[in-house]
């Protein structure tokens, strides 16, 4: 992995997901075969195949405590690009420290990320007036998990992070994209520890080759979205969980 240290020049971005969205990370040391921010590389000019570097936008805390002060007040995704909680943040602290300023300026904020790091900063999350904390899952299969999502933290360990969030009466969801074979364990693993549930489906073409590596071809066709999509969410349904398919 190559990390290295930068200086940007903005850390707030406009977002059509969410008002803005804050990356204090380029690049992703979960190495996701399917993560749709790998066109990332055609704005940074870095050589090396995705999940292979990060930069670490030290200023970050500091740009956004400027930013705060002059842009009008919106809902913030930490990260959209990136995850925030990605292992280097526990030496960096480049999230937990943004998430301090917002929260003590109010601003609404919306956390995702595959990682129960974000459990560091529970008493920061706590405070807040207006936030939520996403997981992104894609399945319940340990083995399908370490294919797709190879330097991601297992799937248990997620749900337990989400389970001690929702525990300490923040907000959670759990995002399923793209919703990969073996999701309908799921159901019994978040239920009562989430709020909602979101599920999409795979929409990009990056990890084309794993799905015919390890014999899942079917798992990306329209049939089996269609199928497996509406089973997963009539039964997070049944079991009291609000459930949304997002195709």
């Amino acid at each position: 992995m190559i990390v290295r240290e930068i200086e940007a020049k903005t850390i707030l971005s406009k977002s059509r997901i969410y008002d803005y969205a804050l990356n204090a990370y380029v690049g992703c040391s979960h190495r996701c075969l399917y993560c749709y921010a790998k066109f990332m590389k055609r704005f940074t000019g870095h050589c090396e195949p995705w999940g292979e570097f990060v930069d670490v936008k030290i200023n970050a805390p500091e740009l956004l405590a400027r930013e705060v002060k002059k842009k009008k007040k919106g809902r913030v995704w930490i990260s959209g690009v990136c995850d925030a909680y990605q292992y280097l943040e526990k030496k960096y602290r480049v999230t937990g420290r943004c998430l301090e300023i917002l929260v003590k300026e109010g601003w609404p904020i919306t956390v995702q990320t595959k990682s129960p790091l974000v459990l560091r900063d529970i008493d920061i999350l706590k405070q807040a007036a207006d936030v939520e904390v996403g997981f992104t899952i894609t399945t319940a299969d340990e083995k399908v998990r370490a294919i797709f999502e190879p330097g991601a933290p297992p799937v248990v360990k997620r749900a337990e992070a989400l389970g001690i969030l929702h525990g300490a009466g923040i907000s959670t969801f759990v995002m399923i994209a793209p919703l990969l074979p073996h999701a309908e364990g799921l159901v019994p693993l978040l239920k009562s520890k989430v709020d909602h549930v979101l599920i999409d489906r795979y929409n990009y073409h990056y990890a084309d080759w794993a799905y015919k590596k390890y014999g899942m071809q079917k798992a990306r066709e329209e049939d089996f979205f269609e199928e497996k999509g509406e089973e997963l969410r009539a039964a997070f349904e049944k079991a009291g969980v609000p459930c949304r398919k997002l195709y």
